[in-house]
């Protein structure tokens, strides 16, 4: 059990280095340097969820705000632009390792696997439903400034997929879910899986990138497969720890 803990931890780590060098390669062209060293920097966030150590991520989170902020005063390449590629470096750090880490603590979960597949099934079968529904169905416009293709149509299909899924997770292996928490637990995953893939939306199209990356020929990079999940794993991580046991099961 602890040693597979730690090997999903490790994996984890390796994910978020590959996405948070994605993330710097859209944010900060140019400079794969700084995309290296915070990538690999990065990978110390997960492992410290995986330890638990509250006073050791603080101080690790510390240590990330002075050593960007150093390093931006005596090596940014135009005075204009430094407080802008501080602020992306800092925020790519909590926006890939911090968030992913969540599925760290969810794993130390009772059920942590289950409510880990929870999240796939829910985000795959939601975001299923709102492309096939929304091509089909879809009228009006989600958020064109941000992601064009997506309807309102389709992100209510989406949500009802995301529902299906969690019910069909239930059926298959998740016997213990009750409807109401399935249902619960699908609205607020789906939803939130919708807003991270709008969120990177809008980091693509502000740096004026269709992909975040190649790794995944066809499928653009890690962040494109991760954006639902980096938004879904610390609301499930709540919801699984604190709601979820006080609802009828």
């Amino acid at each position: 059990m602890k040693g597979g803990a730690l090997l999903f931890a490790l994996l984890i780590a390796i994910v978020s280095f590959i996405g948070l060098l994605e993330y710097c390669h859209m944010t900060l062209p140019g400079r794969d340097v700084e995309g290296i060293l915070i990538s690999a920097s990065g990978v110390v966030i997960p492992l410290l969820f995986y330890l638990r150590s509250a006073a050791a991520m603080t101080f690790a989170f510390a240590v990330f705000f002075l050593s960007i902020a150093v390093h931006t005063l005596f090596r940014f390449s135009d005075v204009r632009e430094a407080a802008s590629e501080a602020a992306l470096l800092f925020f790519g750090i909590i926006y890939v390792p911090y968030l992913l880490g969540y599925l760290i603590l969810l794993r130390n979960h009772p059920a942590g696997l289950n409510w880990i597949l929870l999240i796939l099934f829910i985000v795959m079968s939601g975001d299923s439903a709102a492309y096939f529904f929304g091509c089909r169905f879809g009228k009006h416009k989600l958020y064109p400034a941000v992601s064009p293709n997506k309807s309102i149509e389709g992100a209510l299909f989406g949500l009802a997929g995301s529902v299906t899924g969690a019910m069909i997770a239930k059926l298959i292996y998740f016997s213990d879910l009750s409807v109401v928490n399935g249902i619960l637990a699908a609205l607020l995953i789906g939803t939130l899986g919708q807003v991270g893939d709008l969120f990177e939306s809008l980091i693509k199209r502000s740096c004026g990138v269709k992909d975040s990356g190649r790794i995944i020929p066809g499928h653009g990079g890690i962040l494109d497969r991760l954006d639902s999940i980096l938004f879904a794993a610390p609301a499930t991580y709540y919801y699984a720890t604190f709601v979820s046991g006080r609802l009828f099961h």
